[in-house]
């Protein structure tokens, strides 16, 4: 279940822990892709707190809200770009978007699989996705407080293998919020720190969140698990003979 995008915005803009989340998340983004000119950028769940720093150079930057989170202007101050859409149809074009960021999205949503066809078809060859997600290893999934403690966390091989399956080939990982959820002083003032030391001693295991990259698979696989399911919603009855006609 998607969380409200009142409280998503309450805890990113309004209190001290969320903002520092949001610093440290946003950090290493930049750090993997730089704001460049000419690329079309989106970002799909919640995942506008980390696009402001693209917002100059980019010949276009979309905020994809889903319906069952919820819509809301931004950026602030400025005209919106920002769309409430539903999370398996989304307004764009195929093979329309450079960069895809994917916050809050995935782990919440009820049909990921549907989620991740759209994720492949907006991008455009060689474009590139950017998956958020909350680390079933680390201390923020345990705490509902944060927009991280509720949907499926996922371990890296996890979140590794749903990708592949849909096309999206993993390229480079890393993690994110190695400070605890507390919105105790101390810990908030030693976030920095926390982040440039858990960098440099684990990039999988400790942090709050898993980062991972991806490019587009083209041409894209046969077919997704779902898919297949779908085709033969009977294989359970595989290998019994076709009934033969009695005798006259």
């Amino acid at each position: 279940m998607h969380l409200d995008v009142l409280d998503l915005r309450t805890f990113y803009y309004r209190t001290p822990l969320g903002r520092a989340a949001q610093k440290a998340i946003r950090g290493q983004l930049v750090a993997m892709w730089p704001p460049a000119p000419g690329i079309s950028m989106a970002g799909f769940g919640f995942a506008v707190p980390l696009l402001r720093p693209y917002l100059d150079e980019s010949r276009r930057v979309i905020g994809l809200m889903p319906g069952p989170q919820g819509v809301m202007h931004w950026p602030a101050g400025q005209p919106n770009i920002s769309v409430l859409c539903e999370e398996t149809l989304w307004p764009l074009d195929a093979g329309s978007i450079d960069r895809l960021v994917v916050m809050h999205g995935l782990e919440t949503s009820e049909d990921p699989a549907s989620v991740l066809e759209e994720c492949w078809r907006v991008l455009r060859p060689g474009g590139r996705g950017m998956f958020i997600v909350p680390n079933r290893a680390g201390m923020w999934a345990r705490r509902d407080q944060t927009p991280f403690g509720f949907g499926r966390p996922y371990s890296l091989s996890q979140l590794e293998s749903q990708l592949k399956g849909h096309g999206l080939i993993p390229e480079r990982h890393l993690a994110a919020l190695f400070q605890p959820p507390s919105e105790k002083r101390f810990w908030l003032k030693a976030g920095p720190l926390m982040e440039r030391v858990g960098q440099s001693v684990s990039g999988r295991y400790a942090g709050g969140v898993l980062i991972v990259e991806v490019s587009k698979q083209v041409p894209r696989p046969a077919g997704t698990g779902l898919r297949e399911s779908l085709r033969r919603p009977l294989r359970m009855l595989d290998g019994i003979a076709a009934p033969e006609p009695k005798p006259a």
